[in-house]
Parts: structure tokens; sequence; C-alpha cells
């Protein structure tokens, strides 16, 4: 695969080829603790290394969470480096999850740090956040489409706490929109005429239910947080997203994670929920 293939096509192929899955890597305290190991680097880099030999040669998506790296300093960050070069060698795609978000320079500089094709930790995709304006996002566009990469933007997000700001109607609309379905709105635009799948994608929550009243074919993937431990199932998906559930991209951390340290149970566990997934996509 050319770097500079847009990232939406390379999606695409993944997931028809290997299934519409994504697996977190969310190395938190509780987590390693499970695991047996302790909460520091070296329990860090083990269980990320785990993750990413047991998974990143046969699943569509990783997606490290960034902050549980970042909380050791930069012997954390070099973890999250060798784990993102190792997973993309293997031929996952990579999300990373950061959900950055400022404006002018600043957010032109955490562009830099995870879209430009020769940082560190130059990534497949980057979750932003839109709330300081959609427009606020241009320098992360701008370099995503220049290297081959993509943006997950959040739009409705699974958290209870999201609604005061998601849901929130904008008066200066004439449609009368929440601010949800704008960014929706704004991502369609990206998308347009984009084969076969553009490189622009929202987060929206797989536990959110009907969302039958959002206008959700944007032409670009839907990160679907949700599934297992936060309740949602494979099940759920075409109720939840309808005619754009073949672009849903259902991402599964805790219920996959669980199954550690054995590599071969992570690997079980994550062929289970790519087989229920691409089972409930293919029925709609």
């Amino acid at each position: 695969m050319s770097p500079l293939e847009p990232f939406g096509a390379r999606l695409r192929r993944a997931m028809d080829d290997r299934g519409p899955l994504s697996v977190g890597i969310d190395p938190h305290a509780s987590l390693l603790a499970e695991w047996g190991l302790n909460d520091d680097v070296a329990g860090l880099e083990r269980f990320s290394r785990t993750v990413v030999e047991a998974m990143a040669d046969r699943v569509a998506v990783l997606k490290p969470q960034s902050a549980f790296f970042e909380r050791f300093g930069s012997r954390g960050v070099a973890v999250l480096e060798k784990a993102v070069e190792e997973a993309r060698a293997a031929g996952a795609l990579v999300v990373m999850d950061a959900k950055r978000g400022d404006i002018g320079s600043t957010m032109a500089a955490y562009a830099e740090s995870f879209l430009h094709k020769d940082a560190p930790l130059f990534s497949d995709a980057l979750t932003v956040s839109p709330y300081l304006g959609y427009g606020s996002l241009k320098p992360a566009v701008e370099l995503a489409r220049e290297n081959g990469a993509g943006l997950f933007v959040l739009a409705l997000t699974s958290n209870p706490e999201g609604g005061e700001v998601q849901h929130a109607v904008r008066t200066e609309d004439p449609g009368g929109r929440n601010v949800g379905a704008t960014m929706l709105a704004h991502l369609a635009a990206e998308n347009a005429g984009a084969q076969p799948l553009g490189s622009f994608g929202a987060v929206v929550g797989a536990t959110l239910g009907d969302l039958s009243s959002y206008d959700l074919a944007i032409n670009g993937p839907l990160l679907a947080p949700g599934i297992g431990a936060q309740g949602a199932t494979a099940a759920d998906l075409p109720r939840v997203f309808g005619a754009a559930v073949r672009n849903v991209v259902p991402n599964v951390s805790r219920g996959v994670l669980r199954h550690g340290p054995d590599a071969g149970a992570l690997r079980a566990a994550a062929d289970r929920f790519a087989e229920e997934i691409r089972a409930a996509v293919t029925s709609v």
C-alpha cells in the first residue's frame, strides 16, 4: 500500500479483508494489574507488545489511547512510537486516539505530531475534537490529505456528558440542526466524491440507540465505541446505524483485552468479535 493512498481507501480494503473491527490498546492501571503487570514502563511495554504481536496481522484497526502512554512521560511515548511502528508494519491501520483540538499554530503542531509522514508517531488516522469550531481543524484536515491520513471527529459520543454540547441546537442554523448533526454535515462535505470511502470520519457511539434522525451518510467511516464492556453488541449495529452500517468501524477494548495476557486468547476474542460484526453488517 502506498503511504499516500488515501486513508479511506486503505480502510475500506482492510475492513473488507480483515473484518470491520478496531481493537483498542488501552493500558490503564487496572488492566495492567489484571494481566499481572506492574504499573510502570516495563508493564506498559509488555502489554502493548503483546497486543500488537497478537492482533496487528489480523484486525483492520488498532487504536492506541495515547493518554495511557503519555502518563509515563517520554519513556511511555517511546513505547507508543514502537507500538505504532510495529502495528503498521504488520498490516494494521493505526488510529491514534488522542482527541486533539486547538486553534491556529497549536492545532498545526498537533497535526504534525501525528499526521506528518516523517513524524515518529505518524498514524493512519487521528481522533480530534471540533469544539473550538469545526474550522479550527483545518490544519489537521490539510495535513491528513497531504499525507494520505484521516481524521475521526467527535460528533455523537457515547459518554453521557457529551449531550450538553453535541445535542445543543444552533439557533443560527436555519434547519435547526444540533451541533452533532452539524459536524456530520461538515464531514460529508469533506468526503464529497471520494471513492470508495472518504478519509474523514465521525466518532458515533454504538450505545446511542436509534440515530435515524441523523444523516450518517457522510461517505466516510464511523468509529463506533461501546461494543462489549459498555453494553452494545454487534447485533445492535444495524438498528443504530441503519444503511450506514457498512461504513461503521466498531471499537472493542476491554471486551478483547480482558482475555490477555495469553496471545491465543486475545486472538480468539478478536476473531469472535470480528465475525459477529461481519455477520451483523452483511445481514442488512
